[in-house]
C-alpha cells in the first residue's frame, strides 16, 4: 500500500498550492495535482473549471491570463502555482500524480514532464483520449484511468489506451474489480480514503500476491 496526498494535503492547507504539496510530501508517498490551462496557454494547478471556489477571484480558468490567475489568493496568501513550480518542488523528493482535467492540454503537460524526467510520475485522467495522447508522446510514463460512474469494461479499456492503473471512486471499488484488475496486472487506486474504516475496507480487498494502493487527502 502507499498513500497519495490528494491535491497536496487539502485538509491542512489550501488545495493544489505549494503549501499543500509541502505538507503532503511530509507524510505521503505521492502527491496529486490537477492541471488546467489559462487563456494564454500556461499550465496551472486548479481543480475546478473556474477559480471561484478555491480563490478570491471569479471566472473560468481558460478565460483568465496567467498574470490574472497569479494575482489571486488561493487561501492564506498562497498563489495558484504554475505546473513548472510543482515539478521543481516535487520531483526528486516525492512521487507525483498529475491529473489532466482538460482534453487538449496533453502535449503541454507531457512537454513539461519530459523536461524534468518521468521518474515516479503518474499521469491520470477521466478521458481515455487524454491517456492515448500521453502514450503517444511519453510512452515510458505510467498512466491511469479515473472513473466515478459505471463504465463498460474498465479492465479492457485501461490497457487499450495504455493505462496500467485504475482509479475508481471509492464507492465503485469492489472485490471483483480488484481481483480482475490484478489478474490483468493493473494497479487499483481508489479515491478518496480519509477514515480508518475506509482504508481498512480498501485494504481488505487486496489480492495477497499484489499491491493495492490508497489515495488519501
Amino acid at each position: 500500500m502507499f498513500i497519495i496526498g490528494h491535491r497536496g494535503a487539502r485538509a491542512v492547507a489550501p488545495e493544489n498550492t505549494l503549501a499543500a504539496l509541502k505538507e503532503g510530501m511530509a507524510c505521503a508517498d505521492y502527491v496529486e495535482v490537477d492541471i488546467r490551462q489559462t487563456e494564454d496557454s500556461a499550465l496551472v494547478t486548479v481543480h475546478d473549471p473556474t477559480v471561484d471556489r478555491t480563490t478570491n477571484g471569479h471566472g473560468a480558468v481558460g478565460a483568465l491570463s496567467l498574470e490574472e490567475v497569479r494575482r489571486l489568493d488561493a487561501g492564506g496568501g498562497e498563489r495558484v502555482p504554475i505546473f513548472q513550480e510543482v515539478l521543481d518542488l516535487v520531483l526528486g523528493r516525492c512521487g507525483l500524480v498529475v491529473e489532466i482535467k482538460e482534453v487538449g492540454t496533453e502535449a503541454a503537460v507531457c512537454g513539461a514532464v519530459r523536461e524534468h524526467g518521468a521518474d515516479r510520475v503518474l499521469i491520470v485522467s477521466f478521458y481515455p483520449s487524454s491517456l492515448e495522447a500521453v502514450r503517444e508522446v511519453l510512452p515510458q510514463v505510467k498512466t491511469g484511468l479515473i472513473f466515478s460512474r459505471p463504465i463498460e469494461d474498465p479492465i479492457g479499456l485501461a490497457p487499450s489506451v495504455g493505462a496500467s492503473v485504475l482509479l475508481p471512486r471509492a464507492d465503485r471499488l469492489g472485490y471483483d474489480l480488484v481481483a480482475q484488475a490484478h489478474a490483468h496486472y493493473l494497479l487499483v487506486i481508489p479515491w478518496v480514503l480519509n477514515t480508518e474504516g475506509e482504508v481498512r475496507r480498501a485494504a481488505a480487498m487486496k489480492n495477497p500476491h499484489q499491491f493495492s494502493c490508497l489515495k488519501k487527502e
